[in-house]
């Protein structure tokens, strides 16, 4: 018997406190486009080349009982960090680190509406 193989991530999502906010912060904020169907509570970016969500939380999942997402990293790949960094701190966007020379180019690390770190960088 072969051992299956998994190829890799094909869907991430984050479960957020007010969906509306979360998804127009990442819609408005970061310039993410809204998929033309999402399941229900839930709001679907076209990012590429695996879709990312934002959704109501599960029934089990208390997002107040820590750091949501502690431990595990979001990056999201921009045609020009330095200049999204910008127009973050002028929205008064929390930035958790300022933009550095990454393996991946220009790269920092904002916070979003729910207290998640997500990590940005030019490709």
């Amino acid at each position: 018997m072969t051992t299956p193989t998994v190829s890799g991530p094909s869907f991430l999502s984050l479960q957020v406190r007010d969906l509306a906010v979360s998804a127009d912060f990442y819609e408005s904020r970061l310039g993410l486009a809204r998929a033309p169907q999402a399941p229900p509570g839930a709001v679907v970016f076209t990012t590429s080349p695996i879709p990312f969500a934002v959704r109501n939380p599960a029934a089990e999942t208390d997002l107040d009982s820590g750091q949501p997402g502690l431990g595990v990293a979001l990056w999201l790949e921009c045609d020009d960090a330095e200049a999204l960094h910008e127009t973050l701190v002028a929205a008064d966007v929390t930035i958790l680190t300022a933009p550095f020379d990454g393996p991946f180019g220009k790269t920092f690390v904002l916070q979003d509406p729910d207290g998640y770190a997500v990590t940005v960088h030019s490709g």
